[in-house]
């Protein structure tokens, strides 16, 4: 965590490749996450989903939660679920006034963050190791 805050954020905001939230306490970085714009293939996303989709659309407007970490000191205290939270809510608010988006889409680093984003609800899209969960399902939770 540490090491994108300090030496690649910067980089990736002035390249406009990212958004970055982070939450402080105490003047300490406690976690953060980054948004993105993001397609993804149309063929891609669950039958049931797709073929409620226009065909017209080879790609799918999707925001990608590319980042989410919490420091060390830090885990195991709900910071992850509070900034997944507010970066649902985010993406819900753009995908409705200022850019269209039908999902967040992430790419777990490993089984624990794969079984995180499972416990809220991301589905598994096949053969590419990301997962997703529609913005039509965000826009059902209260926030």
């Amino acid at each position: 965590m540490d090491n994108y805050i300090q030496r690649q954020v910067s980089q990736d905001i002035k390249k406009r490749l990212c958004v970055c939230f982070l939450l402080i306490e105490d003047n300490e970085v406690i976690g953060y996450y980054t948004l993105s714009n993001h397609s993804i293939p149309l063929q891609d996303i669950p039958n049931q989903l797709r073929k409620k989709m226009p065909r017209s659309y080879t790609n799918l407007p999707s925001t990608l939660l590319g980042r989410l970490a919490i420091h060390e000191n830090h885990k195991e205290k709900g910071y992850g679920k509070l900034l997944l939270i507010d970066a649902l809510k985010r993406s819900n608010e753009a995908s409705i006034s200022t850019t269209g988006s039908m999902s967040v889409i992430v790419d777990p680093l490993n089984n624990n963050a794969k079984l995180f984003y499972q416990k809220y609800g991301f589905i598994e899209l096949p053969d590419s190791g990301k997962m997703f969960l529609p913005m039509q399902t965000i826009s059902k939770l209260s926030f």
